[in-house]
């Protein structure tokens, strides 16, 4: 009973008990998206263990022998970690590099655009690939591009050049995985710019045009320096996930000829632990890529933070 009114005290001091029965239904309404959380987030946790033993299902995770860091000196010293590696941040670069400004150039150029029709047509038209399955858009690349029906390959073919085997050949995936990317999910993420674009104060852009400034003149000294703060927080947010490219479109477009550029961290961690049954060692590897990944979140948060004055906290 102390113990209740002592924890029911301290929830007074700090004004959270008052907030808990005041907005009650709005705590309730959050309470699935924290048990979610909670299940599928915080409680795996505990199976990360495995990454610093030999694990055996027969013994369980808590019966597993501990080898301490050996999965990941493995890891390291293996003959794929270079390529992994290389792949991994390569095609994050390079889909950082096509993908992140053309949203934004999208989203300026349809708030520019009077209302009407075509503007919608335009919108229609920018956000439907992003409701197209993965499954699809791969499938679309092997009709365009396949060797033998590929639709570019029967028009080079008439055009008297020789065909070129696109989906197998090394030094095309990533060209073909970038750019179908940014097609795909170019118009969907200008959202998130159209919405910071139309909470500018339209007073500014009056003032702006009574005073002379042209269309030009305008995007560069209102629309971009208010966008700052989106852009800063969504350029955080790509860095911060640059080991993490998706696993189900490399997977889908992977072939044994092209494994020289098409081979990444996840789909390394798929053959290790679901394919090859090492659970402890793609646990490893999968661990050493998400620390990553915080790592260089912290680090572009803070880089951000004294840079521009923008950051996520």
């Amino acid at each position: 009973m102390d113990s209740k009114n002592g924890f029911i005290g301290i929830l007074k001091k700090k004004g959270l008990y008052l907030k808990l029965l005041k907005y009650w239904d709005l705590y309730l309404l959050i309470l699935p998206v924290v048990v979610y959380f909670i299940i599928f987030h915080y409680a795996p946790l505990y199976g990360l263990q495995i990454s610093f033993k030999r694990f055996s299902p027969a013994l369980g995770i808590a019966g597993s022998p501990w080898i301490g860091f050996q999965n990941f000196t493995r890891f390291f010293n293996s003959f794929f970690f270079v390529r992994l590696i290389r792949n991994t941040i390569s095609l994050s670069l390079l889909q950082l590099a096509a993908g992140f400004p053309l949203p934004i150039i999208l989203a300026i150029m349809l708030c520019e655009l009077r209302k009407g029709l075509f503007k919608k047509s335009l919108q229609l038209i920018y956000y439907a690939p992003r409701f197209i399955s993965v499954v699809v858009v791969v499938g679309i690349l092997q009709v365009l591009f396949s060797f033998s029906g590929g639709i570019v390959n029967i028009i080079l073919d008439r055009m008297g050049h020789a065909r070129i085997d696109f989906i197998t050949h090394p030094d095309y995936f990533k060209p073909m995985y970038v750019l179908s990317g940014v097609w795909q999910h170019a118009g969907w993420t200008s959202i998130i710019y159209v919405a910071a674009i139309s909470s500018i104060d339209s007073e500014i852009y009056e003032a702006a045009i009574v005073d002379g400034a042209t269309r030009f003149r305008r995007i560069f000294a209102i629309t971009l320096p208010c966008m700052i703060p989106t852009i800063v927080t969504m350029l955080i947010l790509n860095l911060g996930s640059i080991m993490n490219i998706g696993f189900d479109k490399v997977f889908l477009m992977q072939y044994p000829m092209n494994m020289e550029t098409s081979d990444i961290i996840t789909t390394f961690v798929y053959r290790s632990g679901i394919i090859q049954g090492e659970y402890h060692f793609a646990t490893a590897v999968g661990l050493f890529n998400n620390v990553i990944n915080f790592a260089l979140l912290l680090g572009a948060n803070k880089i951000s933070k004294i840079l521009t004055d923008s950051s996520l906290w």
